[in-house]
């Protein structure tokens, strides 16, 4: 018989214990994202393609396409930004991007929020959706579109309303992944200011 078995330890009462330390409240900061962010942005994202309906990619994007991707954002000077912790982790990233390429659509753009698996349900989706909005209008967006697929991405859904977006459509069967149909409902939200004419 072991010494513990016949001699447990003592427990001090609740009441003498020491209070338990604190855990530190949960905190991250909102930047412009860079190329140094790139491959921790490319995790994020791929684990949606692989593992959610989030996105209707199937192949996980290379490191190549991300960073053309995101050069491609920084050329026109729309936003992109990432919500990092205080050591520096990436916990998530939003942008915009153009809605169609017709000249007459350049007002228009596609919203994207993307968070880490473990950062979801702290406040940062909706500070990037929130800092998104604030830097599109000033870049000159007029509308914003939100392309959100019609199964698994509810919160997402009720997120974009919560900020004011207005369901504009719905398409069924538009996708096809992980062996089933998948439709988009199609949301819209009209920045205050812009252009008056083009």
């Amino acid at each position: 018989m072991l010494e513990e078995e016949y001699n447990p330890p003592r427990k001090l009462p609740a009441h003498l214990r020491p209070p338990a330390p604190e855990e530190p409240p949960f905190a991250f900061e909102l930047r412009p994202a860079t190329e140094r962010d790139i491959p921790d942005m490319l995790a994020i994202y791929n684990h949606y393609v692989l593992n959610s309906t989030v996105t209707f990619d199937e192949d996980p994007l290379t490191l190549k396409e991300m960073r053309g991707k995101f050069r491609d954002v920084a050329r026109l000077k729309y936003p992109w930004l990432v919500a990092v912790s205080p050591s520096g982790q990436v916990l998530g990233y939003s942008y915009v991007t153009p809605w169609k390429q017709k000249a007459a659509y350049r007002y228009t753009v596609e919203n994207s929020i993307y968070l880490g698996a473990a950062a979801t349900g702290k406040g940062i989706g909706k500070a990037l959706m929130t800092r998104m909005l604030d830097d599109a209008k000033a870049a000159g967006v007029k509308e914003v579109i939100a392309v959100i697929a019609d199964k698994g991405a509810e919160a997402s859904i009720a997120m974009h309303t919560a900020f004011g977006f207005k369901e504009i459509g719905h398409m069924g069967k538009v996708g096809f992944k992980f062996g089933r149909w998948l439709g988009t409902v199609l949301m819209q939200k009209s920045l205050k200011g812009g252009p008056k004419r083009g």
